[in-house]
Parts: structure tokens; C-alpha cells; sequence
């Protein structure tokens, strides 16, 4: 959690001084990325669908391969990063 809490205070930084200087942002829009987000889970489609026959693989392959891909590491409850 204090790495997205640290990109994020860096980001309203640059935002801040871009405002200061008036010049716009070089970031994609927001629909943008949302289509980046679209491509991360569209490429994980084809190797799902493949592993559907086998039931159990398909559960390990989700949460050990994909989450990971897709997701990044993500904070636990209760534990902070170190």
C-alpha cells in the first residue's frame, strides 16, 4: 500500500507543477486507460478458456498467474509494506 500511496503523492506533485507552469499533462485521457486495462484482461482470456477443461489448474492458474500479471502485487489487510 505505501508504494500506491507514493505514486500517487509523486503524481498530484507533477500535476501541481504542470498546473504552476500551465502547460498540459503528456498523460493519456482516462478512456485511455481504460482501454489499457481492457488489454490486460483481454490477453488473459485465450489461456483461460484453454484451461476450462481442467477445473482445479484453471483456479491455481487465476489466482497464481493472472492476479499477479493484471493485478500487480496487492496490499494485504493488516500488514504494512515494508
Amino acid at each position: 500500500m505505501k508504494a500506491y500511496l507514493i505514486a500517487l503523492s509523486a503524481g498530484l506533485l507533477v500535476g501541481v507543477v504542470y498546473s504552476l507552469l500551465g502547460v498540459r499533462s503528456p498523460a493519456p485521457p482516462v478512456i485511455a486507460l481504460v482501454g489499457l486495462a481492457g488489454i490486460l484482461l483481454g490477453e488473459q482470456l485465450i489461456p483461460v478458456a484453454k484451461r476450462l477443461a481442467d477445473r482445479p489448474e484453471l483456479a491455481r492458474f487465476v489466482s497464481q498467474d493472472c492476479a499477479h500479471h493484471v493485478l500487480g502485487k496487492l496490499p494485504t489487510h493488516g500488514k504494512r509494506d515494508a
